[in-house]
C-alpha cells in the first residue's frame, strides 16, 4: 500500500485515535474524567454531586475496582477520585498523576458528600451526565458516545460548550468504512514502520509491565497464574495467561496504564499480549512483531466498529480473534491462513456475553485468546469452519459483518436484561 494513498494515511489516523494510554477501566475512568470536568466548570469542590449514567455504563463501573482510591468499586467512587485528584486536561489519564495527598482526602470527602447516582433511560449505549453543586454555584458536564466525547458543559445556566450528538463523534475522526481485512493486511505488510513504531513501542511496554504486574502479585481471581500452574508453559498458555494477567491487574485496581483498543484496555492486552508473546518463542524480530501487532490491533477495531465501543457482546471475543490473526502471520506469513484463522476463533466464541467489568474478564480473555490460537491450529491442521456453519458465511467480511449485526442489534433485548439484573430489578 503506497504512503499517500487515502486508506494508508486513514489506518495510521486510526491506530493514532485507538492505541492511546488509559489508567484504569475506561468506564469507570470516563466518569472520573466527567466529574474531573464537571468540578472544573464549577470553579470549586462541590458538596453535591449527582451522575446519571447509561446501562452500559453502570454495568462496566459496579464491581470494578477504581485506581487510586484504596481499593474502592463503583460510580460513586469514580466520580469522587476524579473531583478530588483529577486532571480535567489529560483524557483517559484523568487520575493517573493523583497526588497522595489528594487521594488522602478522598475518603473524607465520599463521607461528606451528597453523591446520587441515577439510571439514565438514554438512547445512546454510552451516557453520562455528572451534576455538580456548592452553594448557589452549579455545573452539568455531558460525555456520550465515546469516553472523552463532551456534548455539554453549562455552568449556573450558562452554556459553554455544546454540540450536537452525533454517531460520527467528530470531523477530525478517520474514515473507519475503508477498514476490510484484505486492505488492513496490505498495510501491515507494507507500512513505514516509522509512523506507526512510537505508537507500537508504547503498546509493547504498557501493556507488557502490567502483564508482569498481574503475573507477580495478588489480583483478582489471579487467572494468568492459574493457567500457568495448572497447565504449564507451553507458548499458548503463556499466551492466554500474560493477556488475562493483565486483566486481572487491571480489573482490580492496579494504577498502571495499559494501551487500549476500540476503548477498552482489556481489549487491548487481549490483541497484543498474546502476540508478543508468540514473538518471543519464535524468535521474531522487532519488524516481524511490529507487523504481527498492526495486523492484529486493525482485524480487532474492523470487527468492533461494526458491534460499537459497548454491546452484550464481550469484546474479548473480537479481541482474541484479532490476536488469532497476529499469531497466524507470524506462525505462517500467509493471508489464506491469517483469515480463516479469524473465521474460525470467531465461530467458537462469539456466545459470550459482557456482564460488567470484573475479576471475570479475566477468565473470558483467556477462552478468547485460546479461540484465537485455536482457530489458526485448525486451519494449519487442515480444518476449518465453512459457510452455513452457524453464523459462518463464506468470505471473512460476510462473517464479520453477521457477528458485528448479532452484536450490535441481536443482542439488544439481552444486554437489557443483563442491565436489569445487575441493578437488581
Amino acid at each position: 500500500m503506497k504512503k499517500n494513498c487515502p486508506t494508508y494515511k486513514n489506518y495510521v489516523e486510526i491506530l493514532k485515535r485507538e492505541l492511546v494510554p488509559a489508567m484504569g477501566c475506561t468506564e469507570p475512568i470516563a466518569i472520573a474524567y466527567c466529574a474531573a470536568k464537571a468540578r472544573a466548570a464549577l470553579g470549586q469542590l462541590p458538596d453535591k454531586v449527582t451522575i446519571a449514567a447509561s446501562g452500559n455504563i453502570i454495568k462496566n463501573v459496579k464491581s470494578v475496582i477504581v485506581p487510586n482510591t484504596g481499593g474502592r468499586k463503583g460510580i460513586e467512587a469514580a466520580a469522587a477520585i476524579g473531583i478530588v485528584a483529577g486532571d480535567e486536561t489529560a483524557g483517559l489519564e484523568v487520575i493517573a498523576h493523583a497526588q497522595e495527598a489528594d487521594k488522602a482526602r478522598l475518603g473524607d470527602y465520599l463521607a461528606h458528600t451528597e453523591i446520587n447516582v441515577e439510571f439514565a433511560q438514554s438512547e445512546h449505549v454510552l451516557d453520562i451526565i455528572v451534576k455538580v453543586s456548592k452553594g448557589t454555584d452549579n455545573a452539568e458536564v455531558q460525555v456520550v458516545n465515546e469516553h472523552t466525547n463532551i456534548v455539554k458543559i453549562v455552568r449556573n445556566g450558562e452554556i459553554l460548550l455544546e454540540k450536537e450528538i452525533v454517531p460520527v463523534v467528530d470531523n477530525g475522526k478517520p474514515d473507519y468504512e475503508c477498514l476490510t481485512i484484505e486492505d488492513i493486511y496490505d498495510f501491515a505488510m507494507t507500512c513505514d514502520l516509522e509512523d506507526v513504531r512510537a505508537i507500537l513501542d508504547r503498546q509493547i511496554a504498557y501493556n507488557t509491565a502490567i502483564a508482569d504486574e498481574g503475573l507477580k502479585n495478588d489480583y483478582g481471581a489471579n487467572i494468568g497464574k492459574t493457567l500457568l500452574k495448572a497447565y504449564g508453559n507451553a507458548v499458548h498458555i503463556r499466551a492466554r495467561a500474560r493477556a488475562a494477567a493483565g486483566s486481572d491487574a487491571r480489573m482490580n485496581g492496579c494504577e498502571l496504564p495499559v494501551v487500549i483498543n476500540s476503548g477498552s484496555g482489556n481489549q487491548g492486552m487481549t490483541v497484543s499480549l498474546p502476540v508478543i508473546e508468540y514473538a518471543k518463542e519464535l524468535g521474531a524480530d522487532k519488524e516481524k512483531l511490529y507487523r504481527a501487532l498492526l495486523l492484529a490491533n486493525l482485524v480487532t477495531l474492523h470487527e468492533k466498529e461494526g458491534i460499537g465501543r459497548l454491546s452484550a457482546y464481550c469484546g474479548a471475543v473480537s479481541a482474541g480473534a484479532g490476536a488469532g490473526a497476529g499469531i497466524a502471520w507470524l506462525c505462517s506469513g500467509d493471508y489464506k491462513t491469517v483469515i480463516h484463522t479469524i473465521v474460525n476463533a470467531l465461530a467458537i466464541t462469539s456466545g459470550i456475553v459482557c456482564d460488567g467489568a470484573k475479576a471475570s474478564c479475566a477468565a473470558k480473555i483467556s477462552a478468547a485468546v485460546d479461540a484465537g490460537i485455536l482457530g489458526f491450529e485448525m486451519y494449519r491442521n487442515g480444518q476449518q469452519f465453512y459457510g452455513g456453519d452457524g453464523l459462518v458465511e463464506k468470505g471473512v467480511e460476510n462473517t464479520i459483518r453477521n457477528i458485528s449485526r448479532l452484536g450490535r442489534i441481536g443482542m439488544k433485548e439481552t444486554d437489557k436484561e443483563i442491565i436489569s439484573m445487575m441493578i437488581g430489578k
